[in-house]
């Protein structure tokens, strides 16, 4: 499975957030990555830079690759509303993510690790697909096997985030994708509409 393998704190420099989630090394030095930092010769960005820039973002956030992400985007163009809005929803709905909503794992990508190592099941059925899309109604948890694992025990004990779209039963280490969440609740800093300009030009 491709996935983006290299230095998190620096991809989060170029964009200037910690889209990571908590990072030490980025709090002390939040400025762009290079000898000379956010210089003022960097210049203006172009149009088609700052477009370029948010997708990244957004394909670094959710930890998809080009092709999927492309993929993605014509599925959203696809289907009636808003396009840039679908496609946020489309990422959203994406078993990884929703197993790092729900607090199983701290990471996204700790998360799509969880999922490919079978520990993961939707409606009682274990699936390793991470990038499995989710519809509403659908109840994922951890596989009875794997409730003792102590990386998710502690993640979950720290996990404090409460989303309106998921619900999370504690006892039974399971939760239900309620529905496709709004716009307005999902939390990322991410320009969609920059990327609907990108792709369609």
């Amino acid at each position: 499975m491709a996935r983006y393998t290299g230095p998190k704190t620096k991809v989060a420099r170029k964009f200037g957030e910690a889209i990571f989630g908590d990072d030490k090394s980025f709090e002390k030095k939040n400025y762009p990555p290079g000898q000379h930092g956010a210089s003022k010769r960097r210049g203006k960005k172009s149009e088609y830079a700052v477009q370029l820039m948010e997708k990244q973002k957004a394909k670094y956030t959710y930890g998809i690759l080009e092709r999927q992400f492309r993929n993605l985007f014509e599925e959203a163009k696809r289907k009636e509303g808003v396009t840039g809005e679908i496609l946020l929803q489309l990422c959203e709905s994406r078993l990884d993510n929703v197993v790092y909503r729900m607090g199983i794992s701290p990471s996204r990508r700790g998360a799509r690790q969880l999922v490919s190592h079978r520990h993961i099941t939707v409606n009682g059925e274990v699936v390793n697909i991470p990038s499995y899309k989710l519809r509403a109604g659908d109840v994922v948890g951890v596989r009875e096997k794997s409730k003792s694992v102590q990386a998710i025990e502690d993640s979950l004990s720290a996990n404090s985030s409460v989303y309106e779209w998921i619900t999370w039963n504690p006892a039974k280490k399971e939760g239900t994708y309620v529905s496709v969440p709004e716009r307005l609740q999902i939390p990322e800093n991410i320009k969609e509409q920059l990327i609907v300009e990108l792709y369609s030009k």
